[in-house]
């Protein structure tokens, strides 16, 4: 890390917050769950964590947000750790579409009909029916019970409103869930599959949290505030991968040239990322560009990394 680096964060980070919020006026927040439609289009916050403990936060970082896709990665994770890598990509592939997060069309077109990834929505439901556990309940307080011990912070809930606004709006998810059970493909059923799913999309965060958990992952797995290996460090290597060419929806790519760095966006505005050996990143803007990012917040992480020199590349 250069010298200054977290002087540079210290001094600059206010001001670029404030600049890259200006962009929010070109986005619009996501309205197809209802209860996501009333945040803030305006509202952009950033919270910064080192291996030391030490952080530095900019804009409305205290402000709370669900998951949304986000929590992916982290099912993803779970799910390898419950069954190993072949059972997992018997079941989902891993490469990019280059189609919507929600789309159904390329199930329809290959052979045999897994989803491409675990990202998009219906590689997500597939992961969720994976989740060791008697029932939907149970699936759903282990995964709560992970995301708590990765963000280190014991309180983490469900924000119940925008679970049941999702739950009586998701039609195109419910649509996909019945044709994967008809493949074969689904580990449970439609209802309890999507229960878990919506569960962990509703988890409720701020910035602080999303830095905790993307920290984790930018030391392969070992929490360096506790010390503690969470996550085993293959699975870690193959969660950034997908966030490089998956995990910002159909704008990964320019992403990975722009900033260069592993990252995973949830349409509530979040996106978290991390520097591998160096820092954990949490970011929210709800005003969303047409891939389905927030717009500033894309803005403010392509900013860093080039001012600061982060892309991986």
């Amino acid at each position: 890390m250069a010298v200054n680096e977290w002087e540079q964060l210290k001094l600059h980070l206010d001001k670029w917050v404030e600049e890259c919020r200006e962009t929010s006026a070109a986005g619009k927040v996501a309205e197809y769950i209802p209860e996501l439609s009333k945040a803030k289009p305006d509202m952009l916050g950033i919270h910064i964590l080192d291996a030391k403990g030490r952080s530095i936060s900019a804009g409305e970082a205290q402000d709370s947000f669900t998951m949304q896709s986000i929590s992916k990665v982290f099912t993803l994770i779970l799910a390898l750790m419950d069954h190993g890598e072949s059972a997992v990509f018997s079941k989902v592939g891993m490469e990019p579409t280059g189609d919507h997060f929600n789309s159904i069309m390329k199930l329809e077109l290959v052979q045999p009909a897994i989803p491409f990834n675990p990202l998009i929505n219906a590689g997500a439901i597939v992961v969720s029916s994976m989740i060791k556990g008697e029932n939907a309940e149970a699936k759903s307080a282990r995964i709560l019970a992970f995301f708590r011990e990765l963000a280190g912070n014991p309180n983490l809930e469900y924000d119940m409103q925008v679970y049941i606004s999702e739950s009586k709006t998701a039609h195109l998810n419910r649509s996909i869930a019945y044709f994967l059970l008809d493949k074969g493909v689904l580990g449970c059923g439609v209802d309890e599959v999507l229960d878990i799913y919506f569960r962990h999309c509703a988890i409720k965060v701020c910035c602080a949290d999303l830095a905790r958990m993307a920290l984790v992952l930018a030391f392969d797995g070992k929490d360096p505030l506790t010390g503690k290996t969470l996550i085993p460090r293959r699975y870690v290597q193959i969660a950034k991968t997908f966030m490089v060419t998956c995990g910002m929806y159909n704008g990964s790519g320019e992403f990975a040239i722009e900033a260069g760095l592993p990252a995973k966006s949830g349409v509530s505005g979040g996106i978290l990322t991390l520097v591998p050996g160096r820092y954990g990143i949490g970011v929210v803007g709800p005003a969303l560009n047409s891939k389905g990012n927030s717009i500033a917040g894309v803005q403010l992480i392509e900013r860093l990394s080039q001012t600061l020199d982060w892309s991986l590349f």
